[in-house]
């Protein structure tokens, strides 16, 4: 069982996010700028935890079941976001001593459908947004890589199954 507390869209107000077009490569900075991880080689269904290349992990063998797409107040387990991630989610963690200013601007621009928002003990930056595949370490919210990142490669063509389900998984 998920273990992780969540926030709905009434507790955190409107956590849409305006403008942001699916997978659309057209405008802005070029895809070189958001780095391309090496994962795991396979994407199977494994039960029990995976040792993930990557923190947070961005791909690779995961759970049987994704984590449904929501903000959560607590770590998540890897396997199913990056279940999730296969979707075609885009994660984003925040060391769990983000500033609270920090916080609300990430759930302000977390869009609600295919977005995971949790905190992640031991990032190697106090924000990293991951997609399958892809990944970004910034330290500040305001940075505009952030929106381009989850503009570009949510629902993107770089996930293997776009478009799967984010919702009726584990979680949230």
């Amino acid at each position: 069982m998920l273990a992780a507390g969540v926030l709905t869209a009434s507790a955190v107000g409107a956590l849409a996010f305006q403008g942001l077009d699916a997978g659309s490569d057209a405008g802005g900075p070029p895809s070189e700028l958001f780095g391309t991880v090496t994962t795991t080689p396979t994407a199977r269904h494994v039960d029990g935890k995976v040792r993930y290349t990557e923190t947070p992990p961005a791909g690779g063998d995961h759970a049987p079941a994704w984590l449904n797409c929501a903000t959560y107040t607590r770590p998540v387990p890897d396997e199913n976001a990056v279940h999730s991630l296969e979707h075609g989610a885009v994660w984003i963690t925040y060391h769990p001593k983000l500033a609270v200013p920090d916080l609300k601007r990430l759930l302000d621009l977390a869009p609600l459908d295919y977005t995971i928002l949790s905190p992640y003990p031991g990032l190697p930056s106090p924000i990293v947004v991951s997609a399958w595949g892809r990944q970004l370490a910034i330290s500040n919210p305001a940075d505009p890589r952030l929106l381009e990142f989850i503009r570009r490669f949510r629902l993107g063509p770089q996930a293997p199954e776009a478009g799967a389900p984010c919702a009726g998984g584990v979680g949230g």
